[in-house]
């Protein structure tokens, strides 16, 4: 079921492991399932995927940029935590594949002259 664009409910890392799925081997997502961060042409949206939440808190008019990477991880490494409050993770929508159940997370990163659309998988396991 997908929810209305603008009444995304806010969820914390419990729901979140909740509303997704382990990653399969899924036809209908396949193309779109990264570890890590990667770039792609624009959001990615309904009918391939379907909206389930956001990590962003409409309370936070400019949510904190402190990163979580107790393992010394980084900001692009697949086996980052999935930090819920942290970023990138605190400015992204969730989504998953209507058919197998796969989490993702969307992110725009937006500087200066350009704006970059970024998805990454989630992998239940790293979610703190």
């Amino acid at each position: 079921m997908s929810l209305p664009p603008d009444d995304p409910p806010l969820l914390d890392a419990a729901a979140l492991r909740a509303a997704v799925a382990v990653p399969t081997d899924c036809v209908h997502c396949a193309d779109l399932r990264h570890a890590g961060w990667e770039s792609v042409p624009g959001p990615v949206g309904p009918p391939r995927l379907e909206r389930v939440g956001t990590l962003r808190d409409p309370a936070i008019d400019e949510p904190t940029f402190e990163e979580h990477h107790p393992q010394g991880t980084r900001f692009w490494d697949a086996q980052a935590p999935v930090a819920t409050r942290c970023f990138p993770y605190n400015r992204c929508e969730v989504w998953r594949c209507p058919h197998c159940g796969c989490g993702f997370l969307q992110y725009l990163e937006a500087g200066g002259y350009y704006t970059d659309h970024r998805l990454r998988s989630i992998d239940p396991a790293l979610i703190v």
